[in-house]
């Protein structure tokens, strides 16, 4: 089938690192070209949730994870073009810095797209050095196109008038704008990172504020201009995922203390043939009805422990349903939901479902993070023995030994075995990508469509 092409308007919003203000500078200008009437569609690069969540606020449309690892190029290129087709505008959030990440970077995703970079640069403390800095990133990719660049925390004219000065002697890349350095707008974090959209941790006055601020600070016509020069993007092939003949009913945890969830692969089990059918186990006293499987994403659990505890009601349903052989797939914070209980740093223990014979302990640091990838040594609700999935670790808790009579379904890259069967409930920190596998929706689906029969 010949792919037709279109001219898609996009842009990567990068940083020098890591605390540059990528997320700052990006919602203001999804936020501002949005207040001009424009439809924007964003995208984050690489693993996070969080990020994602915000854009979803800012914008009103759903934000997709772009990792070339996690998920390949032909999966990276058909969401960007498949998502992007209808927007005037797509703007995609960076990650850690420019280059960071190798082949999950901001910069290898800008050139597999095709697409300009507009690199955002912390200048606190910097004067006439900024131009060696913003030269390196030019000259380190002669590959990457580095069009414009976006000067954060700008302290007074003066402060300004020197940065410009040394970028325009020396460097190539437009000067698109500047934040001033008490622009007035944060984030609350949790442990593991930005609140989430859903917690609303920006206000409308805080957000449209932002947005005048770019809009005074920033030039949103030329930084246009700059996203139209991206080439065009193949039109996506038709989803080899077939749908099954009749919807199967897909229970998904979604509240406060699930909230994890790769948008992609909520698409891809509906392409394959599931209703998703949300529920609480926060607050519901029972499980959706009519349903043939469960998928628990993770989240904060330890941050609603009390609460998930005192619903004794639910956690005996999930432990009836993995007793009874049901499809069940938990990851990280549903992993932990599946323990007996969560011991919280205050020591404090909060009963959870008991489907695993092991604890989960809250740490102060982080205890696991990065990309995995996945084998199958048994079958499993995802496939045979043999089938590779991809996906992303970052948690802040352990668990107990886990008795060696519990299944490891995976063995990673490094040897270890993860994800751990018992009865028809696979369950593990790791956060899997159907992306990089999307028959392994479809064969999630089947599985759990034999439940119907």
């Amino acid at each position: 089938m010949e792919l037709k092409t279109n001219n898609i308007r996009g842009i990567v919003i990068a940083g020098t690192h890591s605390g540059a203000g990528k997320t700052t500078v990006t919602l203001g200008l999804m936020a501002a070209l949005r207040k001009r009437g424009l439809m924007v569609q964003p995208f984050k690069c690489g693993p996070d949730f969080i990020d994602p969540t915000l854009h979803q606020l800012v914008t009103g449309r759903l934000s997709r994870n772009l990792d070339l690892w996690m998920s390949g190029m032909p999966f990276v290129r058909q969401c960007f073009a498949r998502h992007s087709a209808e927007a005037d505008i797509a703007i995609i959030e960076g990650v850690m810095g420019c280059f960071d990440g190798n082949e999950s970077s901001s910069a290898s995703l800008a050139k597999a797209l095709g697409l300009p970079v507009v690199l955002v640069v912390d200048v606190r403390s910097m004067a006439e050095s900024v131009a060696a800095l913003v030269k390196g990133f030019e000259e380190l990719d002669p590959d990457l196109r580095l069009a414009g660049v976006i000067l954060n925390r700008v302290g007074s004219p003066h402060h300004l008038e020197l940065l410009t000065g040394t970028i325009k002697g020396h460097c190539r890349a437009e000067i698109l704008g500047y934040l001033p350095r008490d622009t007035a707008f944060n984030i609350p974090e949790h442990h593991l990172g930005l609140h989430m959209g859903k917690e609303a941790p920006i206000s409308d006055e805080n957000l449209n504020s932002l947005a005048d601020t770019v809009a005074a600070h920033i030039d949103l016509e030329r930084l246009l201009a700059l996203a139209t020069s991206s080439p065009t993007v193949a039109t996506p092939a038709p989803s080899t995922t077939k749908p099954e003949k009749s919807r199967v009913r897909i229970g998904v945890a979604r509240d406060p203390a699930f909230c994890f969830y790769y948008e992609d692969n909520l698409e891809l089990l509906t392409r394959a043939g599931a209703e998703l059918v949300a529920f609480s186990p926060l607050s519901d006293a029972a499980l959706p009805g009519d349903i043939a499987g469960i998928y628990l994403g993770g989240g904060y659990p330890e941050l609603h422990a009390e609460k998930l505890a005192n619903n004794i009601a639910m956690r005996e349903a999930i432990r009836n349903w993995s007793r009874h052989g049901k499809p069940l797939y938990a990851e990280c914070g549903g992993f932990m939901y599946l323990t007996e209980g969560i011991i919280a740093l205050d020591d404090r223990f909060h009963p959870m479902a008991g489907v695993y014979p092991v604890k989960a302990r809250m740490k102060k640091g982080r205890s696991s993070l990065g990309y995995r990838e996945a084998t199958m040594t048994a079958p499993t609700l995802f496939g045979p023995a043999g089938t590779v999935m991809r996906g992303h670790e970052f948690h802040y808790s352990e668990i107990d030994p886990m008795p060696r009579e519990i299944n490891r379904a995976y063995r990673l890259a490094d040897g270890q075995g993860e994800g751990y069967l018992i009865n028809n409930t696979l369950g593990g920190y790791l956060h899997l990508y159907f992306g990089f596998n999307p028959q392994a929706a479809t064969q999630f689906i089947r599985n759990c469509q034999e439940q119907c029969l």
